[in-house]
């Protein structure tokens, strides 16, 4: 299904004296299937465009296209729950909207409430607790009595069980260490690519958008600065930089080196490994790393 922002605008409390500009002309396309990463400071709005790809925000200027439905402003949008089914939003730590007796419940919540019976509703529950890395028993214990890590999957399957075809993700390691913050992108990464889904994050680790993302998207003040591969977006370091957004590590440590020895490395690495090939080629031409 694919995404597209037109001219969006998006004014918060419009027409009073505490109206404020959140979103001004955003043109943005999401074609099925792609990885898009959404990165910009905190008041960026970047949890405001979210918020429009499922209809939650409808724009003040502009409209917004989501599969075969058109949410334009100045029109009282109806029958929008087609599209939140389609497009399942993971809140910053999801954990907090558990509620149910059980585990199960709360998974099947979700598609129960759109129509989906009893038994097919649990056997996405049983499917969905395996793919999201926790044991099938886990299903009849209270969401209250698990890890805090353990509590984000299961509200992470409760989205999944929607079988949504878009999934957007504001932030979905915020909390976690390394460690936890790894397994979690890497389970997302996985879903996207088992499941077809369009996958939308918006993050502050520039590592996740350069390692997992095929296209990012800079916000500023509320516009779209940039837009492009990490590799085209990562190649200026020093623009990024000006703008005040941080660069992956990989990347800062090969700018400096190219500052420091006065060489170009031939393309911007953004992992470690591709780095490791690129500092051996250049040892291989004589430069003392």
């Amino acid at each position: 299904m694919d995404i597209t922002l037109e001219q969006v605008e998006y004014r918060y409390q419009a027409g009073t004296p505490f109206e404020r500009l959140a979103l001004h002309d955003i043109n943005l396309q999401i074609p099925q299937g792609t990885f898009l990463a959404i990165i910009g400071h905190t008041g960026s709005g970047k949890s405001t465009l979210l918020q429009h790809l499922n209809a939650l925000l409808q724009p003040t200027n502009g409209k917004v296209t989501i599969g075969d439905r058109t949410v334009m402003s100045g029109k009282k949008e109806k029958q929008l729950r087609p599209i939140r089914q389609k497009v399942g939003i993971v809140f910053q730590f999801p954990e907090h909207q558990l509620f149910e007796e059980t585990v199960e419940k709360d998974i099947c919540f979700g598609p129960m409430n759109f129509g989906v019976s009893k038994e097919d509703a649990q056997k996405r529950a049983r499917e969905l607790i395996l793919q999201v890395g926790l044991p099938e028993e886990v299903l009849l214990k209270s969401p209250f009595d698990l890890s805090g890590g353990q509590m984000r999957r299961v509200a992470i399957a409760g989205v999944l069980a929607m079988e949504p075809e878009v999934l957007v993700l504001d932030e979905p390691t915020a909390g976690l260490d390394p460690r936890g913050r790894k397994e979690i992108m890497e389970m997302f990464y996985r879903l996207h690519k088992e499941k077809g889904l369009s996958t939308i994050l918006v993050t502050h680790s520039m590592e996740d958008a350069a390692i997992y993302a095929d296209e990012i998207a800079i916000l500023q003040h509320g516009e779209l600065k940039q837009k492009g591969t990490p590799q085209e977006i990562f190649s200026e370091p020093k623009e990024l930089i000006s703008l005040g957004l941080n660069v992956p590590d990989v990347v800062r440590f090969q700018y400096l080196f190219e500052e420091k020895f006065h060489v170009k490395l031939g393309k911007t690495c953004l992992t470690i490994d591709e780095l490791t090939q690129a500092l051996k080629n250049v040892e291989w031409r004589g430069v003392r790393v």
